[in-house]
């Protein structure tokens, strides 16, 4: 993972008032919940008393309760009450759960992964994707390093094989470009396909920045969007949940469609498509060897992989650069 970021790693209505929800993220368990003010609280599903999942508890008030002893704990992390000891009896300093900054944005949980600077960066997100859009959402699991699976999305050779039968027919296997740009850690993707002509194909170094937005927007560190159209896009949270396997939260968006009761079936059937689609895709993705992508695996790429160099050079200097800050 690269440390000091913001991660989308839930949809936000998997988190319910009243109820302690715990997910294995960045191969930690954590445990989430709302307060009665409706902020959302990140903290290591770990009693530190005698190691006990606190997901396994319940909400007491503002408070996180163990069902082993009966412990509470603040949306801080910070001991309130050990039973045993009374309620005016003492509490050790230590006695403290890891508490991770969390956020609600865009209809995602957030959490900030690694030391948490005295003032946070704003979540990033995609420009013009306001709330006039609507979306449907589906989820898939992919037994794979997430870097992995975002590196599937920044490939643009792979269409007309993987995608034979549906977004990639046409047998389009030349690839002009892709024109890649790196900027406020957002890399930027324009490429065109075309078919076999005889004509080799046009390399990055020979195009020109097109006049109009990007097809693909990819977030350090693990959001990425499609433009398919001005009025509709498909968004991608990769969320991390161990070194080998990846959780895809996939959003259709659309702002076409707004009668309150066609929406929501525009919507759903939006998004059907995607499920063939990213069968597709990680029935390749989990069959690639290291799970874990990087510099130096041994791979040799061509000029077309241009978008999987940049996000690789700029993902290990993120990591370096968090490293050197600790």
């Amino acid at each position: 993972m690269i440390p000091n970021q913001w991660y989308a790693v839930l949809d936000a209505k998997e988190i319910k008032k009243n109820k302690p929800v715990g997910v294995l993220r960045m191969s930690e368990r954590l445990v989430f919940w709302r307060t009665a003010a409706n902020e959302i609280v990140c903290m290591r599903d770990l009693c530190p008393h005698r190691g006990v999942a606190l997901s396994t508890g319940k909400l007491v008030g503002e408070h996180i309760q163990c069902p082993f002893h009966g412990f509470e704990f603040a949306a801080d992390g910070a001991c309130m009450l050990i039973p045993a000891n009374g309620r005016s009896g003492p509490i050790p300093k230590g006695m403290k759960a890891h508490t991770y900054p969390a956020r609600e944005e865009h209809g995602f949980i957030w959490i900030w992964w690694g030391d948490a600077p005295e003032l946070l960066p704003e979540i990033p997100f995609f420009e013009g994707l306001d709330a006039s859009f609507s979306y449907s959402s589906i989820q898939d699991h992919w037994k794979t390093h997430y870097s992995r699976a975002i590196e599937n999305q920044l490939d643009v050779l792979h269409l007309p094989f993987v995608h034979r039968n549906s977004i990639g027919s046409g047998n389009q296997t030349i690839v002009d470009g892709p024109v890649t740009e790196l900027e406020n850690e957002r890399i930027a993707i324009w490429y065109s396909n075309r078919r076999e002509d005889g004509r080799p194909a046009r390399n990055p170094s020979e195009l020109s920045r097109p006049n109009r937005p990007p097809l693909i927007q990819f977030i350090f560190p693990n959001l990425w969007q499609n433009r398919l159209g001005e009025n509709f896009r498909l968004v991608i949270a990769f969320v991390p949940i161990d070194d080998e396997n990846t959780k895809m939260y996939i959003r259709a968006y659309q702002n076409t469609v707004r009668l309150p009761l066609l929406k929501p079936i525009f919507n759903l059937f939006s998004n059907i498509g995607n499920y063939y689609i990213q069968w597709q895709d990680r029935r390749v993705v989990e069959n690639q060897r290291p799970k874990l992508s990087g510099l130096k695996i041994g791979e040799k790429l061509v000029p077309g992989d241009l978008p999987i160099i940049l996000y690789r050079k700029r993902r290990e200097a993120l990591q370096t650069e968090a490293n050197d800050q600790n």
